[in-house]
């Protein structure tokens, strides 16, 4: 029987996809519930799995658009009966190490062909590519004789297979066509894409500006340091520093409820939730997943979600609707050594918070020079709907509130005011 495999739909209002990579060849056997093939859409990856098992036809190419509902592939389940053996041999090239799968093969595969005089030296081949092979009826020296050239990085990559490293004394220009290297062109995904129109909407639809600040982090160093052993052992999650931010943001934006607004024609709305997006960097390029009702959240159910959320895109699991929603970002360079950055607005969003690495510095402190660990933070805006009186005050009470982390606790962020009824 031949199984239809179609594109699923990505979410509501997304109608054409990416056939981004095919995980099995034309002709292998797949299992069910395999992952076959990765789609990517404008604003997510998601996996194709298989419906049945049985030997695969694929219907559209690797890097080719088609629309959702479209059939990516067929799969005739005839053939898993009489391949069973190719089943097993295809789910053991994932699970187990290559070196055992060249020194296990069936007595009816193709036999490893010398491509050299020494007697030792074979070509390895995974058992999906001789299950291939051999459907095909295509030899070892078939294959090798329909590689274009070597390169260099193909001998460097043999060297490094034998434990040695390239031997680089030769560095002279022979001829020309030693001189030649391959440059390497990269299709832009349809992530990439949309990555880069929003980026150029936001420079031109946007009166974006820049405010910054330096936060002393000494206290929640400390706090980290004395309990976070503690906090993993209760909450099986580690301390870090961007549930600080998050719940800081939470709220500063009760008292600066401008900054997470944004322009609905001629209309400004200021949401009621508190949903945080947290810029990642994917393999697939840079995603803002969403903590929503991060107000509502402790720390360490931060910590969990921004986890959670963190591995899921990057291993392209995200859903669209844990992309949507959010009213503010932060975005943090920190974590590849940026000392200051201008973090670029995510529409419709009016406001983005960039954290960025942490110094030891000489600062004043009580009029003495102390070394402290700082680090400076930018808060970027749409200076069409936020003025800077509260762009300044916003990242300000930032500031106050990770010197002082304690006073998050308190509904007005400061003891003095609940003293004095202020």
């Amino acid at each position: 029987m031949i199984v239809e495999v179609k594109i699923p739909s990505p979410g509501e209002s997304i109608t054409e996809v990416e056939i981004a990579t095919w995980h099995v060849e034309d002709g292998d056997i797949v299992s069910v519930d395999q992952e076959i093939a990765e789609i990517e859409s404008d604003k997510a990856t998601l996996p194709l799995l298989a419906s049945s098992a049985g030997k695969i036809k694929i219907n559209i190419a690797e890097g080719q658009s088609a629309e959702v509902g479209a059939v990516a592939c067929t799969i005739d389940t005839d053939a898993a009966g009489a391949d069973q053996e190719d089943v097993k041999t295809a789910v053991s090239d994932v699970a187990e190490p290559e070196k055992e799968e060249v020194k296990t093969e069936p007595v009816h595969e193709v036999k490893e062909t010398k491509i050299d005089t020494d007697a030792d030296s074979k070509v390895k081949i995974s058992p999906v590519a001789k299950s291939y092979m051999r459907h095909n009826n295509i030899s070892v020296d078939d294959v090798i004789n329909g590689l274009h050239r070597l390169s260099r990085s193909d001998v460097e990559a043999a060297i490094a297979a034998k434990g040695a490293k390239p031997d680089n004394i030769d560095r002279g220009v022979t001829s020309e066509s030693d001189s030649v290297t391959d440059d390497k062109v990269i299709k832009m995904t349809s992530l990439r894409k949309k990555i880069s129109e929003r980026l150029v909407a936001v420079k031109n639809e946007t009166a974006m500006l820049t405010t910054f600040n330096e936060v002393d982090m000494s206290a929640v160093i400390e706090m980290r340091n004395r309990y976070g052993k503690k906090f993993i052992d209760k909450h099986g999650v580690k301390l870090g520093f961007m549930s600080f931010f998050t719940k800081a943001v939470t709220l500063a934006l009760k008292e600066y409820p401008m900054v997470h607004g944004f322009i609905d024609g001629e209309n400004i709305v200021i949401p009621a939730d508190k949903h945080i997006g947290m810029a990642v960097q994917t393999p697939k390029g840079l995603m803002v997943p969403v903590v929503r009702n991060a107000d509502k959240l402790t720390l360490d159910g931060i910590e969990s979600e921004i986890a959670a959320l963190a591995t899921k895109a990057r291993t392209g699991k995200i859903t669209i609707n844990e992309l949507n929603g959010a009213s503010f970002t932060i975005t943090n360079g920190g974590v590849f050594g940026s000392m200051m950055s201008t973090p670029i607005l995510n529409p419709p969003q009016s406001a983005i918070l960039g954290l960025h690495a942490i110094n030891d510095r000489a600062v004043v402190v009580d009029k003495q020079v102390v070394i402290r660990p700082m680090m400076y933070i930018a808060l970027s805006y749409d200076h069409r709907i936020i003025d800077g009186k509260d762009s300044v005050g916003f990242l300000v009470k930032i500031k106050e509130l990770i010197e002082n982390p304690l006073n998050m606790l308190l509904p007005s962020g400061k003891p003095e005011d609940i003293l004095l009824d202020l």
